[in-house]
């Protein structure tokens, strides 16, 4: 059991929970089991104070759109924040773009981010748009206004924005913890490999919502002056 302090201070992150990056989309970027993590995604926001989300949300005419001569995973080239081909995903107005069902509406969370609308820019982690991380989303200001030392984080995939967006928030000076239930990997080498680097990087790990604590605060109209 890891004792995470006041829940004042927990704030939980759906990193990209979409049904682009889910066998619902057999034709976008589908994880494996990708849309079973909804129940664990609102299972662990029942320990934060502030819910915070993001979503890809890329044009068609995307630079790093994946061709027949340019395969997915290739290398793009000429263009400083697109770094790999990737099947056309999460165009605004799809059925891949919506969040996974049973998630709150987009307006029914505390800070949500999109991600990636510019043709020549594909971002991974949710708190920069670019991939020199000079151009903040405002996630990190968000959680630093509320006074958040704590972030419990799921979505898709781990091995990309997840891991990515691991690495920023321990960069920033976060204590970060990783649901292994609220997330998928897209490939299982990859899926490793990311993990040792956010343990690497201070990450703690969990394999669900339940073996995480808050501290419940007292409520200050019952204290005695």
């Amino acid at each position: 059991m890891i004792n995470i302090g006041p829940r004042s201070s927990v704030a939980a992150f759906d990193v990209d929970a979409q049904n682009c990056f889910t066998p619902l989309c057999p034709d976008e970027l589908p994880v494996p089991d990708g849309h079973e993590i909804t129940d664990a995604l609102n299972s662990q926001a029942k320990l934060a104070q502030y819910r915070l989300g993001s979503k890809d949300a890329h044009p068609e005419n995307a630079v790093w759109a994946a061709t027949s001569k340019r395969p997915q995973l290739s290398p793009v080239v000429g263009f400083e924040n697109s770094d790999l081909h990737w099947n056309i995903h999460a165009v605004p107005g799809t059925f891949g773009f919506e969040l996974l069902e049973g998630l709150p509406a987009v307006t029914e969370y505390d800070f949500f981010v999109w991600k990636g609308i510019e043709p020549d820019i594909h971002p991974y982690g949710a708190c920069f748009h670019d991939h020199a991380e000079k151009r903040s989303t405002g996630v990190v200001e968000f959680l630093l206004s509320k006074g958040v030392k704590t972030v419990v984080v799921g979505g898709l995939a781990l091995d990309y924005c997840v891991k990515v967006t691991v690495l920023q928030l321990l960069r920033s000076g976060f204590r970060v913890i990783v649901n292994l239930a609220a997330t998928r990997m897209l490939s299982s080498d990859t899926g490793h490999s990311a993990c040792q680097e956010m343990q690497s990087a201070g990450a703690v790990f969990v394999n669900n919502s339940d073996e995480i604590k808050v501290v419940d605060e007292p409520c200050l109209s019952n204290w005695s002056h």
